[in-house]
């Protein structure tokens, strides 16, 4: 009854139902492959940032010095401690942060180290939706120490609903790149968010950087296209085992003379 699947056409088919299959079993393996990489990296960050936080607090310019210049995944939330000046003069305000659910602004203020360049520090977080300008304690005059963890430059529009012209002393990004648009002075790289806020400010979290390679929407997709290849490959058996079935009846049928040959 199955001497049909000897036929030309039927071993045609077959071949290129199992070269169909073979091929979507390697694509589920490549995407299922892709997400625990990113599932590793997710886990490596999270080491990483642990190890980071537990460190002790070091000089700013010991930890953003020559190769480790820029802040990068290893360095963001790590604790440190830096000397100088806030330059009153020139505080911005950050707005459209959200810190426990709520809308508000980061407080930012360079401080001026010795060595003539400046770091931004987030002294705080204050309450206030866009356009309310909320009123914020002063900073310090003198020299000041600071300890605070390092953060990852800001993307451009991670603002979130702000954008456009924003008004005088505020800031939509926080990098280098704005901050040199608004400061006369050169700036270490990522800034700094206080340890210690003044009162009627909250403290800031460490934000991970963007594409930082944690467990995004992209990786879940990973999964979700490895699951869709596994189920491609298990309908071509499907599809190939019922045409077989089909066949085998049309062939009996014929064989009892109730289908014309």
């Amino acid at each position: 009854m199955y001497r049909f699947l000897l036929t030309p056409r039927w071993l045609g088919g077959t071949a290129v139902g199992l070269v169909a299959i073979v091929v979507c079993l390697l694509l589920g393996s490549w995407q299922l492959g892709r997400f625990e990489d990113r599932l590793g990296t997710h886990r490596e960050l999270a080491g990483s940032a642990t190890a980071a936080a537990a460190a002790p607090a070091a000089p700013l310019d010991s930890v953003l010095a020559g190769a480790q210049a820029r802040v990068s995944t290893e360095t963001v939330g790590r604790t440190v401690r830096v000397t100088g000046e806030y330059d009153t003069a020139h505080q911005l305000l950050v707005p459209d942060r959200t810190v426990d659910g709520r809308a508000g602004y980061y407080v930012l203020t360079p401080l001026r180290t010795p060595d003539g360049r400046a770091v931004a520090v987030v002294r705080g977080w204050a309450a206030g939706q866009p356009g309310s300008a909320p009123a914020v304690p002063a900073a310090p005059g003198g020299p000041v120490g600071v300890t605070g963890r390092l953060q990852a430059p800001e993307n451009a529009g991670s603002g979130g609903a702000v954008a456009g012209g924003l008004p005088t002393g505020q800031l939509g990004t926080i990098g280098p790149a704005t901050l040199l648009n608004v400061l006369p002075y050169p700036v270490y790289d990522g800034w700094l968010a206080a340890d210690e806020p003044p009162a009627g400010l909250a403290a800031v979290p460490t934000v991970q950087p963007q594409g930082g390679g944690g467990l995004s929407l992209r990786a879940f997709q990973n999964l979700g296209y490895t699951l869709e290849w596994f189920v491609f490959a298990g309908f071509v058996v499907f599809m190939w085992f019922r045409l077989v079935r089909r066949e085998a009846e049309a062939a009996e049928d014929r064989a009892l003379g109730l289908e014309p040959a």
